[in-house]
């Protein structure tokens, strides 16, 4: 028998989740605190895990026509601008793990899955709903907003991200602290390729290792255009709860330092920038921090995590497909059994992806001996040592 679903944010991962539960027919009703369903623009990577996922829910060629597939990733010391190491991504990843390794802008993402679960059409999505209050019995959870109005449903999703209010009604949430602020901060910009000089445009994806520091390039929106990520240990910038804050290449600079030429020309030639101030939590613990009775987490709501693994988004879209096969039918183990058989099936992998994502940032950002020894391991074992077959074919 199908379930009613509330589904608390509208982002990526209450979207992914909500189409996931109407393709299995249950009925997803979806609120969005913004005035309108949409994602600020920025570029996200999915490995093969999440686009395997995303092909599950019959998004294969909405995919293809949104993604870029690098053919390679390579990563280059950020001080010379040497090439440390290189893995092959396009059709090697294809064939190794079965669906692609793609790239692509935030905000198309968004709208293929909130186009996908309007032609679903077996929910309601709600705007301008700031959650204030969820009360839950028996077989019911109760969720009102600011604006006095109420909504019934068997089950709610908290999908509303790092500063989730769901995440409350979790029993292991009681006296938790709030997020940590990692003193990292990113900086992100974005550039039409047909404005770059030949030498800067790029069909792949480019990592520079410094000290305490590292970028990123890679090709979103089929290849027109351009995402660049740099991310350096400094004084946050501004509210952490903000992630679009407006920056500057001179602040940008002034955190990191010198750099390659290379990779000055890069940063350079970008026309504007964005801040915002990493924070996460610990990882997950055990099941109780994903699901409690007729309430579940889904994505930085349950596993806010470093974006040193490029996972942030791929595990949401995990734990979407995880949640509805867990759901199946509702009436046959009812949705506090279903959601604890979630629980216990996706704690494990998140925390294990959280810690490696933690791992990966004090490798990238080393420096002295252990970076040198990162450096000679690079040359040394190259794809070998970039290759994460437990993740991607996960």
């Amino acid at each position: 028998m199908p379930a009613h679903i509330l589904v608390a944010g509208g982002g990526i991962g209450g979207l992914a989740t909500a189409l996931a539960l109407s393709r299995a027919h249950h009925r997803a009703d979806v609120f969005e605190q913004a005035t309108e369903f949409g994602e600020i623009g920025a570029g996200v990577q999915l490995g093969p895990n999440a686009t395997r996922r995303l092909h599950q829910l019959d998004l294969g060629r909405g995919l293809a026509a949104i993604a870029a597939r690098p053919e390679a990733l390579v990563v280059h010391s950020a001080g010379s601008g040497a090439e440390l190491a290189r893995m092959p991504l396009g059709d090697a990843m294809q064939q190794r793990y079965g669906a692609p390794y793609c790239c692509v802008h935030r905000a198309d993402l968004h709208t293929l899955l909130l186009d996908a679960v309007r032609a679903q059409g077996t929910g309601s999505l709600v705007t301008a709903a700031r959650i204030r209050q969820v009360e839950t019995s028996d077989d019911l959870v109760c969720v009102s907003s600011t604006d006095a109005r109420a909504w019934e449903g068997e089950a709610l999703v908290g999908a509303d991200g790092l500063w989730s209010l769901v995440r409350a009604q979790l029993e292991s949430a009681s006296a938790e602290a709030p997020p940590r602020v990692t003193g990292h901060t990113a900086w992100r910009a974005l550039v039409r390729q047909a404005d770059l000089p030949a030498a800067l445009r790029r069909s792949r994806v480019d990592v520079w290792l410094g000290p305490r520091l590292h970028a990123v390039a890679y090709p979103v929106r089929a290849g027109d255009a351009l995402n660049v990520v740099v991310i350096a240990e400094s004084a946050p910038a501004g509210d952490a709860r903000d992630w679009d804050q407006a920056s500057s290449l001179v602040v940008l600079k002034q955190a990191m330092g010198r750099s390659c030429a290379s990779l000055q020309s890069l940063l350079d030639a970008m026309p504007s920038w964005r801040a915002w101030t990493l924070s996460d939590r610990a990882p997950v613990a055990g099941p109780g921090d994903m699901a409690h009775e007729r309430v579940a987490l889904v994505g930085d709501a349950a596993h806010p995590m470093v974006p040193y693994l490029a996972q942030g988004a791929g595990m949401a879209i995990e734990d979407a497909v995880a949640l509805a096969d867990a759901l199946g039918d509702a009436s046959a183990l009812g949705v506090p059994a279903a959601f604890a058989r979630y629980a216990e099936a996706r704690w494990e992998r998140n925390a294990q992806v959280q810690a490696r994502a933690r791992r990966n940032g004090e490798i990238f950002h080393a420096t002295g001996a252990v970076r040198f020894g990162r450096d000679m391991a690079m040359r040394l074992l190259g794809a070998r040592l970039l290759d994460q077959p437990w993740l991607y074919g996960g």
